[in-house]
């Protein structure tokens, strides 16, 4: 009888939980958003380079208000609102948007587990768009800016016994600030899409001892044999990396705090690469008075990014020391129920599954930045990212067709600390994962200034990667790549002797699929065609032509798009997901020939 009225209990409550939510909306559903439960919304670990077992997990059902900007915290709120999706969403439950003299308020209470009384307490957010206060019981606990990378806070000293109440407060600009935003804007049209606000990645708590590992930095070096953890800690104790291999011990090192643990890894080592993602198992401690103190799981990857001039002359993009042709799509991760945010990891992984399976060895990701899981399906399933900053403020006029003469953009001081701060805080966050090769600063001139300096001050803070100072233009002759775009048809237009030549934008073939497009009207690609043979047999006609110029002078291409995103149809997918487009073995054939195509030249010489 007391199971029954337990199972009884457990049910009123989901269904309770379902009741007070639901998508909003008459626009597509993913499968997974059809299927999501608003009682275990994104439950998987939000942080898997640097893992503890102890956690809680926020996400659900919050209250929300939205109030006109300056106001104090409602007395009444709003209604319910499932964190974390954006406030625009469907998955929301309300789906409308914040308008820029606006104000969006969360609250939730939450408990903590009694085992962690002697314990501090961690309160983490892995996005909020864009400038975040946070309470806890009334207590101002921090303030935050910046729509892309997780932050956190000590709220050990504002927590009571029982029930703690949280209170978020958020304010959005989209494209009336000059924040960082990539493609959101007030009115969607053609290739911007609609705004994000609030929080859109997973909320969550943790307990930590009173010293405790709070970040580390991996860095491997295939060349030396070195792999390089940094683990910032503020303590004087010891830290200490064990190596491991399918549970095998691998190599092991201790330093005091505050030095570099450099393990030497042996001469069988094994590299990653799209043909075969190894990733080696880290366990990273602090140790005090012989004691382990805190213990962190993480993996990491022995890889190198380069460049280097092939027998013909040709500057090629190289990992671990050999020529490598790298070859993907343009993933601008947008989800027409979740907006900025996936219903779910297996959503997430979807589209990159579908991205290997296509026969590609790389993604660029698009003027957005994502969930930490996104770069672990890509560690683990062999993707190399090329990373954009989101734009953000305006830009300078556009040349793509030669390098630049125009007069650069002049950002205010302002504008140009918050770019600043935002793109370091990009760089450190992505920092550890294997497979981040590319640093891409500007787009296509929007938000573009003073490149050679912020080129140059990329490439010092991370060495470890290849940096594209402006993908499609405005060109100058420095960093690692020419980036050219060109639609639909690859073209070779400018070529750089001294930098790999890339092709960062090109296809774009539009198919409309009836039943899974965002609007029933003004569907857009640059090139459109009626049925999936003749939109396959045009990606095959790019792709012949583009694996034609690799011995003319490209080193890496990416094909626009992985998905339909609004009213573009230029995708291999369908907005919901639902429809492969294009035919999948026939790309599959042609995208390996291409991503096995370097080096070249070798018989020729011989």
């Amino acid at each position: 009888m007391g199971k029954i009225y337990l199972l009884i209990l457990v049910l009123g409550y989901s269904l309770g939980s379902f009741a007070q939510w639901k998508p909003v909306g008459d626009r597509l559903l993913t499968r997974w958003g059809k299927a999501l439960n608003p009682d275990r919304v994104w439950p998987e670990y939000p942080r898997p380079i640097m893992e503890r077992e102890v956690w809680k997990n926020l996400n659900g059902l919050w209250e929300y208000a939205v109030v006109p900007q300056g106001s104090a915290e409602p007395s009444a709120y709003e209604g319910k609102i499932l964190v974390p999706f954006a406030l625009e969403s469907s998955l929301s439950g309300v789906g409308r948007a914040l308008q820029p003299e606006e104000e969006l308020w969360y609250k939730r209470d939450f408990r903590i587990d009694s085992s962690w009384k002697k314990k501090r307490i961690l309160l983490h957010f892995g996005a909020v768009d864009w400038k975040t206060d946070v309470w806890v019981n009334g207590v101002k606990v921090g303030s935050h800016s910046g729509g892309y990378t997780p932050f956190s806070f000590d709220i050990t000293s504002a927590l009571v016994a029982g029930d703690n109440r949280l209170t978020v407060r958020v304010s959005d600009p989209t494209d009336q600030g000059i924040q960082p935003r990539g493609k959101q804007v007030n009115r969607p049209c053609g290739i911007w899409y609609t705004s994000v606000s609030g929080i859109w990645q997973t909320v969550w708590l943790e307990p930590v001892p009173d010293h405790y590992i709070s970040g580390v930095r991996i860095t491997p070096d295939i060349d030396r044999r070195i792999l390089r953890v940094e683990a910032e800690t503020g303590s004087d104790g010891i830290v200490q990396v064990e190596v491991s291999a399918g549970g095998n011990p691998v190599a092991f090192c201790r330093s005091l705090s505050g030095q570099a643990v450099e393990v030497c890894m042996p001469p069988d080592m094994c590299l990653w690469s799209p043909d075969h993602p190894f990733l080696y198992d880290l366990c990273i401690s602090l140790w005090e008075s012989g004691r382990c103190i805190d213990r962190v799981k993480s993996y990491a990857a022995m890889r190198k990014y380069s460049t280097k001039r092939d027998k013909r002359g040709i500057v090629r993009l190289q990992l671990n020391n050999r020529d490598l042709f790298q070859y993907g799509l343009l993933d601008q991760g947008w989800w027409p129920d979740g907006l900025y945010t996936a219903p779910g990891d297996s959503a997430l992984f979807y589209d990159l599954e579908k991205t290997k399976s296509f026969g590609f060895n790389m993604v660029r990701k698009h003027v957005k930045v994502e969930p930490a899981r996104w770069y672990f399906h890509c560690d683990r399933m062999g993707l190399i990212v090329w990373q954009d900053m989101p734009n953000g403020d305006t830009g300078p006029d556009w040349q793509n067709r030669e390098y630049f003469n125009g007069v650069e953009k002049v950002r205010t001081a302002c504008s140009e600390s918050v770019y600043r701060s935002e793109w370091q805080s990009i760089m450190d966050y992505l920092y550890n994962y294997p497979c981040i090769g590319v640093w891409v600063p500007f787009n296509e001139a929007w938000g573009q200034f003073k490149t050679e300096e912020i080129v140059k001050w990329t490439k010092l803070y991370d060495p470890s990667r290849l940096v594209n100072p402006a993908s499609g233009g405005n060109h100058y002759a420095c960093g690692d790549l020419l980036d050219l775009h060109n639609y639909p048809s690859p073209e070779l237009y400018l070529y750089d002797g001294q930098r790999a030549t890339v092709l960062g934008e090109f296809g774009g073939i539009g198919l409309v699929s009836p039943g899974h497009v965002w609007e029933p009207t003004h569907n857009w690609g640059y090139v459109q065609f009626t049925d999936s043979a003749e939109a396959t047999s045009a990606y095959l006609e790019y792709a012949e032509m583009l694996y034609a110029l690799i011995g003319s002078g490209f080193s890496a291409a990416v094909y626009t798009q992985t998905t339909d995103v609004e009213i573009e149809v230029n995708g291999l997918l369908t907005y919901d997901r639902e429809k492969v487009k294009l035919d999948e073995d026939k790309l599959r054939e042609i995208n390996t020939k291409i991503c096995t195509s370097l080096p070249l030249g070798e018989k020729e010489s011989e």
